[in-house]
């Protein structure tokens, strides 16, 4: 499409704002004259500490326009108001185009729980964040609710996040299968999966050699997560391993919660919990995605709904403290019914969490490609998100009406619907490292292919983000290279 700006406003977010109405949409440089394709126009000024703004769009033969504006204030900077009064045109220009409005507003970055906290520390409790969301971000009452909820249940866990501590993430970039939805290609290779014994030698240590860092920064380490990938794709004695470097390298430190990942219910096995608790992992995850074997085999999971449930089995029965488990809303061949069907089943299981995902399309993914090649025939690329939303809808009001509390929430770009990806907890069982991570509250030390060091710094500093190799053969000959 075109996108045609006159004016000081971020060019990126204006692309993010096009991308809400039109999903999947690309934005070259030298687009031709009258190429058929959708056109926006956005005009930005500023007028005596006003920022007035207007769009208009032009696709099909429709053109639509919308006006915005915002003052410059004391908790309002400039560039706030540009965005604002921006988002608020192409708002109602993409509203009179599409007959609705999104649900997130002009929200269009991954962390809005941060908006909430920055309403708290203007001395708003939750019932004056859920109108200033509204009115300042235009979004919807019931994902105001939603974020003003999140913040409240991420208070307490917030308070633990002083400037002297962080926590630390461990990648395990390795999976049986390549799921359909996924974009990296590579993890389940049988060429990258030989890469794992050598991996895990590297990666032992770097663990020693960040936890020296650690202890000689002075700083205290709460959490622990090992993730991926599927870090359960480790056999038992690799696990074991892996598990008693962390435990030697953290020495004494109580931590406030360990978690490994066990997502894939293929990969587990009662071995592996045992080790993991005689290392004094205290939370894991086994996501079945959905409950319906015909859409699981279309993913491209190795597992059955059998499966997990024998992999869910197995992980109570160890005596684990939380049990995450992930599922996605919106998967190609399912439908509203089904998922409700799948949050009710899972529910009746009481896991600790349950983390609600929207489906995203994502670039290098089987979906996305197919969908190139051969058309949107699953209708992956979907404005109102269709059934997405009432499935997303019914597991948030399943879950609070059974005590589970929202808190944490994320969203990602190109997600059906443009809507969101929630954990919920029973109360007193919040993932902590996702609270930390998501609000970027203290530093998180990272280590393994892929993986990203977020170093946060004071309050009005950038936070330095230091990024390891993205592939395993990449991040060993860079470790070859540290020697």
């Amino acid at each position: 499409m075109k996108l045609n700006i006159n004016g000081d406003v971020n060019r990126t977010f204006c692309q993010n704002l096009c991308l809400i109405f039109f999903p999947g949409a690309k934005f070259p440089e030298n687009e031709p004259e009258n190429s058929g394709l959708p056109e926006v126009y956005i005009d930005v000024h500023e007028e005596n500490g006003i920022i007035v703004a207007d769009a208009v769009i032009v696709s099909g033969g429709t053109r639509t326009a919308g006006h915005g504006s915002a003052r410059i204030c004391d908790y309002v900077s400039r560039d706030r108001a540009v965005k604002t009064s921006v988002g608020s045109a192409v708002l109602e220009a993409g509203g009179k185009l599409n007959g609705t409005l999104p649900p997130w507003g002009i929200l269009t970055g991954v962390r809005p729980a941060k908006i909430a906290a920055e309403m708290r520390k203007r001395g708003l409790d939750r019932e004056g964040i859920v109108p200033a969301l509204m009115s300042e971000f235009m979004v919807r009452e019931d994902k105001a609710r939603l974020l003003a909820d999140v913040n409240a249940t991420e208070e307490k866990a917030v308070s633990l996040a002083e400037r002297d501590t962080c926590s630390l993430y461990i990648s395990i970039p390795f999976c049986p299968t390549r799921c359909a939805y996924c974009s990296f290609v590579s993890y389940a290779t049988p060429a990258y999966l030989a890469t794992l014994p050598d991996y895990l030698d590297v990666l032992c240590q770097d663990i020693e050699r960040v936890c020296r860092e650690i202890k000689e920064s002075g700083e205290r380490l709460l959490t622990v997560y090992i993730g991926g990938g599927t870090p359960t794709v480790l056999d038992g004695k690799q696990l074991d391993r892996l598990l008693s470097v962390v435990r030697k390298s953290i020495g004494d430190t109580r931590l406030l919660e360990f978690t490994v990942e066990a997502g894939r219910p293929d990969t587990v096995t009662a071995e592996k919990f045992d080790v993991m608790l005689s290392h004094g992992v205290d939370r894991t995850s086994i996501n079945p995605q959905i409950l319906d074997d015909g859409v699981l085999e279309l993913i491209g999971r190795r597992h059955t709904v059998a499966d997990f449930y024998r992999a869910y089995e197995t992980a109570r029965k160890s005596g684990i403290a939380c049990i995450n488990t992930d599922l996605i809303a919106g998967l190609p061949g399912s439908d509203a019914a089904m998922f409700a069907d799948t949050v009710d089943r899972i529910i009746a299981l009481a896991p600790e969490n349950v983390t609600v995902h929207t489906y995203c399309v994502k670039r290098a993914a089987e979906f996305t490609e197919k969908a190139a090649v051969e058309g949107d025939r699953l209708g992956i690329y979907s404005y109102s998100g269709g059934d997405t939303s009432e499935c997303v809808d019914y597991s948030q009001r399943a879950l609070y009406a059974e005590g589970y509390l929202p808190y944490y929430l994320y969203r990602q770009k190109n997600a059906q619907g443009n809507l969101e990806n929630v954990g919920f907890s029973k109360p007193g069982h919040e993932g902590l490292y996702n609270i930390f991570i998501m609000e970027e509250l203290q530093n998180i030390r990272a280590v393994g292919a892929g993986a990203v060091t977020k170093l946060v710094g004071g309050e009005k500093e950038k936070i330095k983000r230091i990024f390891e190799p993205k592939y395993t053969y990449e991040y060993l000959k860079e470790h070859g290279k540290r020697e």
